[in-house]
């Protein structure tokens, strides 16, 4: 089995399903850990997390065939190296809009000579196995610059010729604000879906990752089928609170208008 199962599967072109994690409670993460998802995502920029639950929610997905990844807060390289070092397989950065910025987020993610992540790993350790962490570490860990500017879309082409990015990931929302439009998720607007298609096109010919953040499965699944490679759907708590409602009106319907 790969180290990181995830990245093994988007290197064999399948898409995969990526589910977000916002709270910072281990019982919700492991049921979200055992619905089927390839991978779980830890949002430490906007999510409800810090450093201690990330690592605690990783202890916990780690039960399970899902991989860990997460969104750090900043390009950061003391973040950066310490989700990694708690057992993270991939990180998601935001406002990366320039080359510069990928190589910092590179430089942060990988051990020399292709960055300069200091040694220490502190959790991960365990995942090599009979060959040391350090010696599959750039090659297992998922190096993922959010693509969510107006500025990063005309450095497309720079930000992934930098040595060691393995795709982008799009954050619809500041895009979308980006470009003078409201924070929305799956957006309908030519212009927004021109850049998608870009997208596609440019990671496809360099043989990486396109993923993008979704609010409906029936959105993700057509970003899927467009070619995005990792669609997240949702969160753990947009999902609680969706069910709930349904469940609210659902019987008050009934109680209400009785068949």
């Amino acid at each position: 089995m790969s180290a990181n199962p995830l990245k093994k599967r988007l290197q064999e072109g399948q898409a995969c399903i990526n589910g977000w994690l916002t709270l910072p409670c281990v019982y919700s993460a492991e049921m979200m850990a055992q619905t089927g998802w390839d991978s779980l995502t830890i949002d430490i920029q906007h999510g409800l997390q810090d450093y201690q639950s990330a690592v605690a929610l990783i202890q916990a997905i780690q039960r399970y065939p899902v991989t860990a990844l997460v969104r750090v807060p900043d390009n950061a390289p003391g973040i950066i190296g310490k989700v990694l070092d708690a057992g993270a397989w991939g990180v998601i950065c935001p406002m990366v809009n320039t080359a510069e910025d990928a190589r910092k987020l590179v430089d942060a993610c990988l051990y020399p000579p292709l960055g300069s992540r200091s040694f220490g790993p502190i959790r991960a350790r365990a995942y090599g196995g009979k060959t040391p962490y350090h010696a599959i570490a750039n090659d297992q860990v998922l190096v993922l610059p959010q693509i969510e500017t107006r500025q990063a879309v005309d450095n497309l082409t720079e930000i992934l010729s930098v040595p060691g990015v393995s795709g982008t990931y799009v954050g619809p929302n500041d895009l979308g604000l980006s470009l003078g439009m409201p924070p929305t998720l799956d957006r309908e607007e030519p212009e927004i879906l021109a850049i998608y298609t870009r997208l596609i096109e440019e990671t496809r010919r360099r043989g990486l990752v396109a993923g993008i953040q979704n609010a409906a499965p029936a959105y993700a699944a057509r970003m899927a089928i467009m070619g995005f490679q990792l669609v997240t759907v949702a969160s753990d708590l947009s999902l609680l609170s969706v069910a709930a409602r349904d469940a609210v009106q659902t019987t008050r319907h009934q109680i209400t208008s009785p068949v």
